[in-house]
């Protein structure tokens, strides 16, 4: 995995192999993004321009051995840990990320590194409700491993996938080694929601932030997929918001159902909300909780943007305004009720929601408290 080969990014890029080049490796790095801005392929090329032995013009040479195994995930001191489950598990017992590293491998080369949780779960085989973890034996089998010399390259890299999903235990195991690692020992954590860190892991790595993908970086990329009008790449490109993951299920047209269905619930809210109908409010509350924890958050997503595209209307912006169709015909009548007094509580009520899903919270009191927090603030504009 080359520089070259991630879409977009290029200020982090060169910002990645010059601190390379000027001998700033720090022994801990957590690179923190969302899945589709391509964070996990960035770690993986700067791993792969680290132990590089011909770089040149900022990037590896791709064609060395090193580069050949670190792109196919198969070095001898590249060491991966990624959260792992299965159906049917016995009490007690304990899945590592070895057992599943063939379909790890698998999945990385045919998305080019740049997948999301779910994608990988699906993988698994995990169902509706059983989601990976990183267990305390995970965290064992890690110092066991990093105790060893390196084979081949200058260092010993350990590469941690959503470490996020690591229990307590599990966290705090790798708390010494992080703070006191052997020599020529790098770890890489690569995480989508660094808050649930435990504090004491942030402060003992360095961030690399990972950003959005510029939009007229995702409009060639919407260009490239296929997408000939000019006008719907660009509304494409505004709409994945940065995401190339999201790009990708627009231009397929996966999300169009998806799209319809978080729509609908969308209008169903606010106009509850607005006139005040709280038996109903709990009962679409209820509704909401019966969906999948991705499908929730992918309505708090569709939720966040149809509110924000309404405050462009109703701020008379209509034409850096997105949308189209029926949701056009809807948000332009809704408008009038999202204004500057609202719409940032609105979208902390969301971000606030969306945290708790992600934290396994009761999804029945969650959007309860969460529609009932929306009435009083449409209502009371």
């Amino acid at each position: 995995m080359r520089f070259a080969d991630i879409t977009g990014q290029e200020d982090l890029k060169r910002h990645l192999a010059r601190s390379v080049d000027a001998g700033r490796v720090s022994h801990a790095q957590l690179f923190s993004g969302a899945a589709g801005y391509g964070t996990l392929a960035l770690a993986v090329a700067y791993v792969q321009y680290l132990c590089c032995r011909h770089r040149r013009d900022g990037d590896s040479c791709g064609e060395c051995p090193d580069c050949r195994q670190i792109a196919a995930l198969a070095h001898p001191d590249l060491h991966l840990v990624f959260p792992v489950n299965k159906q049917g598990k016995k009490s007690g017992e304990s899945v590592r990320s070895d057992e599943f590293l063939p379909q790890f491998r698998a999945l990385f080369a045919e998305r080019g590194g740049c997948f999301s949780p779910q994608e990988w779960y699906d993988r698994l085989d995990l169902g509706k409700t059983l989601k990976g973890m990183i267990a305390a034996r995970e965290a064992d089998e890690i110092i066991r491993k990093l105790s060893f010399k390196s084979f081949e390259a200058d260092y010993k890299t350990m590469l941690v996938w959503l470490p996020e999903t690591m229990n307590e235990e599990a966290a705090n195991k790798i708390l010494k080694i992080l703070e006191e690692p052997w020599e020529r020992t790098l770890f890489i954590l690569v995480s989508e929601q660094p808050d649930r860190l435990l504090p004491t892991i942030l402060s003992r790595t360095q961030e690399v932030a990972v950003p959005r993908i510029a939009p007229e970086v995702l409009e060639r990329a919407a260009r490239e997929r296929g997408v000939t009008d000019p006008l719907q790449a660009r509304n494409m490109a505004r709409l994945a918001g940065g995401d190339l993951l999201e790009l990708g299920h627009l231009a397929a047209g996966e999300n169009d159902a998806a799209r319809r269905e978080n729509f609908g619930l969308f209008c169903s809210l606010m106009r509850l909300s607005y006139n005040d109908r709280h038996l109903e409010l709990i009962g679409w509350a209820e509704e909401v909780a019966q969906l999948s924890r991705e499908q929730q958050r992918s309505f708090l997503r569709d939720a966040a943007r149809l509110l924000r595209e309404s405050y462009m209307l109703h701020a008379g912006l209509s034409e850096v305004c997105y949308l189209w169709g029926e949701e056009l015909a809807f948000c332009s009548k809704f408008a009038p009720f999202v204004g500057s007094r609202n719409i940032e509580p609105l979208i902390a009520e969301i971000e606030s929601a969306a945290a708790q899903i992600a934290q396994n919270g009761n999804p029945t009191i969650v959007f309860t408290h969460f529609a009932l927090s929306v009435s009083k603030m449409i209502k009371h504009l």
